[in-house]
């Protein structure tokens, strides 16, 4: 399959809109107008902006303004062709030119999950179908291995981009994993066992579009690049404990971080792979509203040291929801994410006269306030110790006020 760049969002666009028009057959004729209209409900825009200022460390005081416009369009196959259990997605995403990370503050797990290089560009694309009386789902397509995989409610009320993702798979892969900003083709499978155990498992394009055409959608499959394989086990109870346990395993080849062939160039090895775990736990709950209390979570990855520069992450946190009377849902949060340098890569460093330190350390506190149904603010701090784990750099304190912007389009 050869390169896909704005031609697939306007091929996307396109189909899309051959769907629609074959509401018009003489057999959908009766309730076309009801089709189309529930179809267009399912598009939606999210406008995410975000203000920053730099107030000590990292590479130099400053402030950044960051934007994130998402695009989506989901339509079940009952609106499409009379069929149950399936549902086509959609997804168009913007970012802005600006960077708050790389230019500014010198960390490795990047403050913002929005952070991230211009685009405009068709992010997901995928058709899901539920089979089994919803036992079983299978879905194919361009997709965000974060949203089904290491995910836990809790750690998404966070910005720092570590409760994302772990920053030990995050930092994988030659152009990352199939996650924000750039996503690859997938086949997903996912079975419900019982109320409580499910599985899930994909294997992904090994590289994610292009690192040489960073705003374009690409899809390139081959050369050399291999496959990502991802499977995760998960434990929901009726009290709302959380557990999951992860493996993933690229099957491409990586230059070794501190070995050389016998012609001088780096090491190829294979096996780059690594496992996470993950869970949270409702602590307190408030009289007459399951919903509001005290949520904790934790989360611990590892990856292959040889080939990454972490080899390990630790994640942990708390949320309380409903602290102030009169706002049930605001939520609380303060979370820390630590990522740790493996030591053939401090060995490198070493060698080449660049020591660097072991860890980079993330504190985050903020809070989340939906003012509006389509309104919300979250005021943050983030104070990080050991910016990209440079000794060079001060630790950095970063103040920031993200607000979200939600509507449906029809």
């Amino acid at each position: 399959m050869g390169l896909w760049d704005k031609g697939l969002a306007r091929g996307a666009v396109l189909g899309s809109s051959a769907l629609l028009v074959g509401f018009s057959e003489p057999a959908l004729a009766d309730d076309k107008d009801n089709r189309l209209r529930k179809a267009l409900q399912g598009l939606e825009a999210t406008y995410t902006g975000e203000v920053w200022r730099n107030t000590q460390g990292g590479l130099k005081r400053g402030s950044r303004y960051l934007d994130n416009l998402d695009l989506t369009w989901e339509l079940d196959s009952e609106t499409l062709w009379d069929a149950p259990g399936g549902t086509l997605f959609v997804y168009g995403l913007y970012n802005n030119a600006a960077e708050l990370s790389g230019p500014v503050l010198g960390d490795a797990q990047t403050v913002s999950n929005i952070d991230g290089p211009q685009a405009f560009r068709l992010f997901e694309a995928w058709y899901e179908q539920s089979l089994f009386d919803d036992r079983l789902s299978v879905l194919i397509g361009l997709h965000d291995l974060n949203s089904e995989f290491d995910v836990l409610d809790t750690r998404g009320l966070f910005i720092q981009s570590a409760h994302g993702i772990g920053t030990e798979f995050a930092q994988t892969g030659e152009n990352g994993p199939s996650i924000f900003p750039v996503s690859s083709l997938t086949f997903r499978a996912h079975w419900q066992f019982n109320d409580a155990w499910s599985v899930r498992g994909a294997v992904y394009d090994g590289m994610p579009g292009d690192p040489d055409r960073p705003s374009k959608t690409v899809i390139d499959l081959g050369n050399g690049d291999g496959v990502l394989g991802v499977v995760e086990l998960a434990y929901e109870s009726a009290a709302g404990f959380i557990a999951k346990a992860g493996y993933w395993r690229y099957t491409a080849d990586f230059d070794d971080l501190n070995a050389l062939d016998p012609l001088g160039a780096p090491l190829r090895r294979s096996g780059n792979d690594g496992f996470y775990v993950a869970g949270e736990l409702p602590v307190t709950r408030e009289p007459g509203d399951p919903d509001q209390g005290l949520t904790v979570f934790v989360r611990y990855g590892r990856a292959e040291n040889e080939i990454n520069t972490f080899e390990s992450f630790l994640g942990a946190g708390g949320v309380y929801t409903g602290l102030l009377p009169g706002r049930p849902n605001d939520q609380l949060g303060f979370a820390v994410a630590i990522a740790k340098n493996g030591d053939p890569f401090l060995d490198a460093q070493a060698l080449a006269g660049m020591p660097a330190m072991p860890r980079e350390f993330n504190l985050e506190l903020t809070y989340h306030a939906q003012i509006t149904d389509w309104l919300a603010l979250q005021p943050d701090i983030q104070y990080v110790i050991n910016p990209g784990t440079d000794p060079s750099l001060k630790d950095v304190l970063v103040f920031g006020l993200r607000f979200e912007i939600s509507r449906g389009l029809f």
